[in-house]
C-alpha cells in the first residue's frame, strides 16, 4: 500500500535526483556539487544515508547564479 502524504499528492511526486544526476544537470563535477551542498548553496534531501536533490532546487540555484552576475 503506497504511503499517503498530506503535502504531496500521488500524481505530483517530485523526482529526486542522485548526486551524479544533479551534477550532470548542472554540468559540474560531483565534488563541486558536494562543496556547494556543504556550503548550503544547494539544498539537499537526506533519506537515510542517501542524499538526493530536487530539480526545482537546482533550477533555483541556476537562477540565483544568473541574477548575481547581472
Amino acid at each position: 500500500m503506497p504511503i499517503q502524504s498530506k503535502h504531496i499528492s500521488q500524481d505530483a511526486k517530485p523526482q529526486l535526483l542522485t548526486a551524479r544526476e544533479a551534477a550532470e544537470e548542472l554540468t559540474i563535477s560531483e565534488r563541486t556539487l558536494w562543496t556547494l551542498t556543504k556550503a548550503g548553496e544547494i539544498p539537499s534531501v537526506r533519506i537515510g544515508r542517501s542524499v538526493r536533490y530536487l530539480p526545482s532546487d537546482l533550477s533555483d540555484y541556476v537562477i540565483a547564479c544568473r541574477e548575481r552576475k547581472l
